[in-house]
């Protein structure tokens, strides 16, 4: 049985939550949770059931009120229209307004949900995405066993519509939103800018609400629109005043609920990303462009590179992390990022550059990366495997012996090599591993190791 929660805002939540999600790891809901209420643009009663969904599900709606009971995904591809909220459809089949419910699992942490609803519309509640945090507590949090897979920009990325909206994502190592909101007659031009943390997401970004001026509400009603609104739901802006029910959540509020929006349209891309986006003017339109080119430009990455080079993101871990399990430092630490791993497989890169010690004199005028450490290479990125296990963690792993081993490309200064490990049996602390050097999609190395994690 799912329980019902009735939402109240305060600026602190104190709903129980099982425990912040592991940056590195996939997340679900630890158990079912509902919330019913009003839609704000169709003014429908409706339930929605927040549900746990398996390791690389992402997010997913069911109409649960409709014969079959169709899925909708959370998925670019889908969006039908953008007035004043985001639309996915699947033929004849619709959810609306989907911006504030995404937006709250990604905020909070969450990868893969079911989001059952028996109305086409989310409840607008109170015109935040705060309620949806609480419904989220509620459930709890469930780390799961498969790494998050996180598409790190390298390349900036700019969307220009030409009528003053601009998004443009740059290079980050962390998930970081900087928004402006331009108002009417240069009245409400706000910002916000942050990093997108669950702790940030749920004190200052969750409970911004929705917002509209007076002069669009008699065209939007004539449109069918916003039968459900009221100054409960959103804050009605006409002038220099603010018309609400309570009084303004923050002085820069109307900017946060855009950021709010912002993360939940951006994930329509189908990818958690680590970059710093810089948002002038945004709305919907905007925020689904960019999410089309986030798809766009991340597909035309994975078929710039041989097939074996794909990986489904483009680092799960980065050199911080790895050093966090690795005993190796410098100049004796042989992969820079792991981009992909499941339970027994590890895929690691090594960027290679003329500065590698090891060029200097192997060979003068024709450097060569010499064959003993691309196997240690290969052992490198087998440990990453074997000493994430909790019961490994801080220990080392050591050579035992290397079989078949064979080398085959040489490995030039500016190669990228892509290091595969597969292991293949770990018992009483004993490894053995398949595993291979990859440069432009052929093996350039192969071997065959055994090892011991002391």
């Amino acid at each position: 049985m799912c329980a019902c929660l009735t939402f109240a805002y305060s600026k602190s939540l104190s709903l129980p939550i099982n425990r912040l999600p592991m940056a590195d790891m996939q997340n679900t809901l630890a158990a079912p949770a509902s919330l019913e209420g009003t839609s704000l643009h169709t003014g429908e009663k409706v339930t929605l059931t927040l549900k746990p969904a398996p390791e690389d599900h992402g997010f997913v709606f069911c109409r649960v009120d409709l014969p079959d009971k169709p899925l909708i995904p959370a998925n670019v591809d889908l969006v039908e229209t953008v007035e004043r909220a985001t639309t996915l459809s699947v033929g004849s089949n619709r959810v609306h307004t989907v911006e504030h419910v995404i937006s709250a699992l990604v905020g909070m942490g969450i990868d893969n949900a079911l989001i059952e609803m028996d109305a086409n519309e989310p409840p607008i509640a109170d015109g935040s995405s705060a309620p949806f945090v609480a419904l989220i507590k509620q459930a709890g949090i469930q780390q799961q066993e498969a790494p998050r897979k996180t598409w790190h920009i390298r390349e900036p990325l700019h969307l220009d519509l030409g009528n003053g909206s601009l998004i443009t994502i740059v290079p980050d190592n962390k998930f970081r939103l900087t928004v402006t909101n331009v108002g009417r007659n240069d009245l409400h031009t706000e910002h916000f800018s942050g990093e997108v943390t669950p702790e940030l997401y749920e004190k200052e970004i969750a409970p911004a609400r929705t917002f509209t001026f007076y002069e669009d509400v008699a065209p939007l009603l004539e449109k069918g629109l916003i039968k459900g609104g009221s100054l409960e739901n959103a804050v009605v802006i006409r002038g220099e005043n603010v018309m609400s029910k309570e009084p303004r959540r923050f002085g820069n509020e109307f900017a946060r609920h855009k950021a709010l929006d912002l993360i939940g349209d951006l994930m329509l891309g189908g990818k958690r990303i680590l970059g710093h986006v810089i948002a002038v003017a945004p709305g919907h339109g905007p925020n689904t462009k960019m999410a089309a080119l986030l798809k766009k430009e991340y597909a035309k990455m994975k078929t710039s590179v041989p097939p074996v080079t794909i990986p489904e993101g483009e680092a799960v871990l980065h050199l911080p992390d790895i050093l966090k399990i690795l005993p190796h430092r410098y100049p004796f630490l042989l992969i820079d990022r792991v981009i992909d791993f499941t339970d027994k497989t590890c895929t690691a890169i090594k960027n290679l550059t003329f500065n590698e010690d090891f060029f200097q004199g192997h060979f003068p005028g024709h450097p060569v990366m010499p064959g003993v450490l691309q196997l240690e290479a290969m052992a490198q990125t087998a440990s990453v495997l074997v000493l994430r296990i909790p019961e490994n963690q801080g220990k080392v792993g050591y050579f035992m012996s290397a079989d078949k081993v064979k080398w085959r490309k040489p490995v030039t200064p500016g190669d990228t090599l892509f290091i595969e490990a597969e292991i293949v049996s770990f018992r009483r602390g004993i490894g053995q591993a398949e595993c291979r050097c990859l440069l432009n999609g052929e093996v350039a190395s192969s071997a065959t190791i055994k090892f011991a994690v002391q």
